[in-house]
């Protein structure tokens, strides 16, 4: 039992002594470095911080934590460095051992303050105590400061770190985050390439962000080829390199000096003229570059003049020397399984781009697709060519935006919006049919003419009553942000919502005209309207509803496309053309022929932008051009009417 009490007093006499050995540790590192903690540099202070991370006292972290919060100062008298807090008498000390140090006035102290790089320094020096906090945000904070820093020194400690972790996600991010960090520093070559094989798929932006550093060259100039360099290509001058960037290499490690310009090197030699001669060479010979070369050769070799290149000897100096790219990874087992595993994210991100382009061209073929609608119906059931479609869109945006300055909530006002829109555009279209287009039926010319004129009309109206500036109809908060599938694949939840009004807007005309006694009469006076009136189908009454229908269909086009696009009185204008060319490319009367042409439409305008983003207008001309020769093709759309109709 002595022997086990004896045991006992000796471990516990074992555990101070190492905690007093480890604080000892750290107040001696601090006292040995006093001036560089009182003045730190970027370039001083990192020997000093990796020390103290590396001391295993505890007491490390509190004193970092301490620095970079500004909570570090030094004692004028002594140079002593204390933990500070706030305290009536100024400052309440808390000396490196962790223990208590009494007060000073704050004429006594100075607060230790590094600056922003110095900080960052021991932000990262901190990871290594924060990455087994008790805390899961602290946690998940070093983590993210691992990742936006990967240093070589952090490999370690986020090793050591995993196995402890509890937090299931977080452990799978600090797996993850252990593997990027493997395959850059891992100092055996086959544990780096297994990393990197080990990702297999994935794609992620971490991933290439850490693969790229391993493929990145450089250019080098040397007389021998360099057997310890791992070499990418050898670079020849007039094909891969001109002669100029050549001798820049040069110039840049040290091998040759700057070039001197004709005009600098005829000063120079003009200030050295004695007896008619430069340099033992005659005046009238320096009219040739190649006697000049020489006399600023000798002048140079005096030194009377400074070191500088002249032609004759930039191109010695860059035929002596043989140019190569080389990747600044050494080992070519690295390099060549990283630029493996980016030739297969590559092809895998491309694919993935594929998908992101075909979502928003589906998206936009159903904002063409919605604004054309009505204007399907309109045209192909009447024949009339409505030039102010896009201004009952407007009106309907315009709805929308007043029912938001009256209904509480986004939400709500979406609700009741939608329906009043339909409601408001829907009168407008009757009113507009019953004093206008029933009077002008069958005189396509005076039709157009009429409806541009009424056009004109409403978007002078619309400035009127809300002004030139653009209003905000603003989306419900859960229309906000992006359904994310992947670093690539990504599409906003309003495109959704307007995909899915799209669908329900096609799925209403199919029933309506299949299964409603108006969509067998629409389709009656669409085929024969003589036919149909002989049968008791008023056709009069048909084409008003037809009128009003596709009009009312326009408004709610508008209060969907103004939850993304600007409400301003010219809105209509920017989709009336899509409009059209969506009824003529997809066909005539056709609802499916509509549905084909937005779809062609958005696809080919994603499609040209994806190619040419920069110029906007070009994907516009290029898809017009487009769309001309294909009606030289099929003049009667994607999807052409079929039956007596299809030859009116």
């Amino acid at each position: 039992m002595r022997k086990f009490l004896l045991a006992l007093a000796w471990i516990g006499v074992t555990f101070v002594a190492a905690g007093m050995a480890q604080a000892q540790g750290v107040a001696r590192i601090a006292a040995d470095h006093a001036a560089e903690i009182e003045r730190p540099s970027r370039l001083t202070i990192g020997p000093v911080i990796d020390q103290l991370a590396g001391s295993g006292d505890p007491m490390a972290a509190r004193l970092l934590e301490a620095w970079v919060n500004k909570a570090l100062g030094m004692r004028k008298s002594d140079h002593a460095l204390f933990l500070l807090a706030p305290d009536p008498a100024g400052y309440a000390l808390t000396d490196l051992t962790g223990a208590a140090a009494g007060t000073a006035g704050t004429e006594d102290i100075v607060e230790l303050k590094p600056n922003a790089g110095v900080r960052g320094l021991i932000a990262s020096a901190l990871v290594q105590f924060t990455l087994s906090d008790p805390d899961p945000a602290k946690r998940a904070t070093a983590l993210t400061s691992i990742a936006q820093d990967p240093r070589a020194e952090s490999l370690a400690p986020l090793r050591a770190a995993i196995a402890s972790e509890p937090d299931p996600a977080l452990k799978a991010q600090k797996r993850r985050l252990e593997r990027l960090l493997t395959l850059r520093f891992d100092p055996d070559p086959k544990v780096r390439v297994a990393a990197m094989q080990g990702f297999g798929a994935d794609s992620g932006l971490d991933l290439r962000a850490a693969l790229t550093p391993l493929v990145a060259t450089t250019r080098i100039a040397v007389t021998a080829s360099p057997q310890d360099r791992n070499i990418l290509r050898e670079l020849k001058v007039g094909r891969d390199l001109t002669p100029e960037a050549a001798y820049d290499l040069l110039v840049a490690d040290g091998s040759a000096p700057a070039r001197i310009s004709h005009e600098d090197q005829k000063k120079a030699l003009a200030a050295h003229i004695e007896g008619g001669m430069v340099a033992g060479i005659p005046l009238a010979d320096l009219a040739r570059n190649a006697a000049r070369d020489r006399a600023y050769t000798a002048l140079e070799a005096a030194g009377q003049v400074p070191a500088a290149a002249t032609d004759d000897e930039v191109a010695a100096a860059v035929a002596a020397h043989r140019f190569y790219e080389v990747y600044a990874e050494p080992d070519p087992a690295i390099t060549t399984a990283a630029e493996a595993a980016l030739k297969r994210i590559g092809l895998k991100v491309g694919t993935l781009q594929v998908a992101d382009l075909a979502l928003d061209g589906l998206s936009l073929a159903a904002i063409y697709f919605l604004a054309a609608i009505g204007l399907a119906i309109t045209f192909g059931v009447m024949g009339v060519i409505n030039m102010a479609h896009g201004e009952f869109i407007t009106m309907g945006a315009y709805t929308g935006y007043v029912v938001q300055q009256i209904v509480p909530g986004y939400t709500a006002a979406l609700i009741v919006a939608f329906p009043l829109a339909f409601a408001v555009t829907f009168g407008a279209g009757v009113a507009m049919e019953r004093l206008v287009i029933r009077h002008l039926m069958k005189r396509p010319l005076e039709t157009l003419l009429a409806t541009f004129g009424i056009s004109i009309a409403l978007q002078q109206i619309f400035k009127n009553i809300f002004g030139t500036q653009a209003m905000p109809l603003t989306s419900p908060d859960w229309l906000g942000g992006a359904l994310t599938f992947n670093d690539v694949v990504s599409i906003s939840y309003i495109r959704i919502a307007i995909i899915v009004l799209a669908a329900l807007f096609l799925g209403f005309f199919l029933y309506m005209m299949k299964r409603t006694r108006l969509g067998l009469e629409v389709r009656a006076v669409t085929q024969n309207p003589a036919m149909a009136a002989s049968m008791g189908i008023n056709p009069d009454r048909i084409n008003m509803l037809t009128f009003g229908l596709g009009s009312g269909i326009a408004g709610i086009a508008g209060v969907a496309i103004g939850l993304f696009a600007k409400v301003t009185s010219e809105l209509g204008t920017d989709y009336i053309v899509q409009s059209f060319m969506t009824v003529v490319v997809g066909g005539v009367g056709n609802i499916w022929g509509a549905l084909a042409g937005a779809t062609m439409i958005g696809g080919l305008q994603k499609a040209i932008e994806w190619l040419n983003p920069s110029n906007t207008l070009a994907a516009q001309t290029y898809m017009i051009l487009f769309i001309i020769l294909f009606i030289q093709v099929r003049p009667r759309g994607i999807i052409a009417l079929k039956g007596r109709a299809a030859g009116d």
